[in-house]
């Protein structure tokens, strides 16, 4: 299926309200590896508990082997009674889901690791962080989950997290079922204003860990000039992290110019914008914007206009990030060969 298909949300059922689960979907249905307590108020010396084996039975006390697979805790409660019925008057049964089995669901879109993951706790939210957490990308108002039912249809669920994480709200956490499929929409531009992507950086159900590259072609702080350092930040840093990280400060470098770069996966090009540093530290916060996964921080005057003059010339499309960085590499790797030597910018 197209990956612009899967994640285009216009396909959902409009007729279902974001995190109001609809019954066939709320409803949960037994199968191997469940595990149940039975318990009988007036008959206590036939309270049980089991497990559904491979073949979804279970055994009760005087009824014997009895299949409660495909069936939700209502329908097994109706017929552990009937089958219990023919033993003993009105034979009361409340029965409860002690340990769910593991299920393997499919997450697909705005993850860090797209895949099949087995879950020892199928919530939806265990299921995200399990794929490395969202993306800057992720638009989590729109949150499907699609799932095949035993008669072959396909229902589908919208669950918006987003808004209680914006309203402090604790999030729907929806139990998933084996063979479930979780899709995380990408977050179109004419969107990105109305939606906070810094609040979702720091939440827990992002990605935790971004990883940013330092080009410095200025000398001081930890790094040796001319090379690039890979470094992780917490989701949700800003520039001046970076800088801090790789111990830059203006008492060893000249920070009046540094450029961030970022891939845009959709122009498949790369984005300058020149910071002032200094300005950033004096409290102006429009010069220390938050950082996204694979940034690129290059420090030092001339090689900033140097790496901006070969980001124009270089006209071809970036075919996917790894591509950017792999350019970024070779700038770490022959500064002194593509440009010539570097200025100090002390």
């Amino acid at each position: 299926m197209d990956r612009r298909e899967i994640l285009d949300p216009s396909s959902a059922d409009p007729s279902t309200p974001l995190n109001q689960l609809s019954p066939e979907f709320d409803a949960y249905r037994l199968g191997p590896g469940d595990a149940l307590a039975a318990t009988l108020p007036f008959y206590p010396e036939l309270n049980f508990q089991a497990t559904l084996d491979l073949e979804g039975n279970v055994i009760v006390p005087l009824a014997g082997v009895l299949s409660v697979e495909g069936l939700t805790l209502q329908q097994a409660t109706d017929s552990i009674q009937t089958a219990l019925n023919r033993y003993v008057i009105n034979p009361q049964v409340d029965l409860i889901l002690t340990a769910q089995r593991p299920v393997e669901v499919t997450i697909t879109g705005e993850v860090v690791r797209p895949g099949v993951y087995p879950l020892a706790a199928p919530q939806l939210s265990t299921a995200l962080l399990s794929a490395g957490g969202t993306t800057r990308l992720a638009d989590l108002r729109t949150v499907r989950v699609r799932r095949t039912l035993t008669d072959g249809s396909v229902i589908e669920q919208n669950v918006d997290l987003y808004t209680p994480l914006r309203e402090a709200n604790a999030i729907p956490d929806v139990r998933l079922a084996d063979g479930d499929s979780i899709i995380i929409p990408t977050l179109t531009s004419d969107a990105i204003a109305d939606y906070d992507r810094n609040l979702i950086a720091r939440s827990t159900i992002s990605q935790q860990q971004i990883v940013i590259r330092v080009l410095n072609y200025s000398a001081g702080g930890r790094s040796v000039p001319g090379t690039i350092n890979s470094i992780n930040l917490p989701n949700g840093s800003n520039f001046l992290d970076a800088l801090t990280a790789v111990g830059i400060t203006p008492s060893t470098a000249n920070l009046g110019e540094v450029a961030l770069i970022r891939f845009d996966p959709q122009q498949g090009r790369a984005i300058s914008q020149e910071l002032d540093a200094r300005d950033a530290l004096l409290g102006d916060t429009s010069q220390d914007p938050p950082l996204e996964n694979n940034d690129v921080v290059v420090v030092g005057r001339n090689f900033v206009s140097r790496v901006t003059y070969a980001l124009n010339t270089f006209t071809q499309p970036f075919r996917d990030v790894l591509g950017f960085l792999l350019f970024f590499d070779s700038l770490a790797d022959g500064a002194n060969d593509l440009f010539g030597p570097g200025d100090n910018d002390n």
